[in-house]
């Protein structure tokens, strides 16, 4: 497991949720080392929640899919927040989204996402 990449919550919570892009983001992730900044845990938290609230029904499976999470075995990596803070100025980003860009940019990695502005941002600033 040589490769690392930065992994965000659009792309783990296709694989949670079963979402349509569930089995490209299982794919992307195969055979590399995961990474992410803490506030990823957060936003699969929140993910989690509105898809209770939007799915009452669905709401024992979702909290299931939820906690497997742990056994994606995403290092959880901190990030320095003022450079985060200057790149989601620069990028145009939410720090959140700048965080990963950030932490990909400092590790050399390519980050694995389904959002279009990070992707975008990814390739602009030249992170794979």
């Amino acid at each position: 497991m040589g490769i690392i990449k930065v992994i965000d919550t659009s792309a783990v919570a296709a694989l949670l949720f079963g979402e349509p892009e569930g089995e490209q983001a299982a794919a992307l992730m195969d055979n590399c080392e995961l990474t992410a900044p803490p506030l990823l845990q957060f936003e699969l938290a929140n993910v989690c929640l509105i898809k209770c609230r939007r799915h009452p029904e669905q709401r024992d499976k979702l909290l299931s899919a939820f906690n497997l999470r742990k056994q994606l075995g995403i290092r959880e990596i901190a990030v320095n927040q003022g450079e985060v803070v200057l790149l989601a100025e620069k990028t145009g980003l939410t720090a959140y989204d700048a965080s990963y860009l950030w932490l990909a940019h400092v590790l050399d990695a390519e980050i694995v996402t389904f959002d279009r502005k990070l992707r975008e941002a990814a390739a602009t600033a030249g992170t794979r």
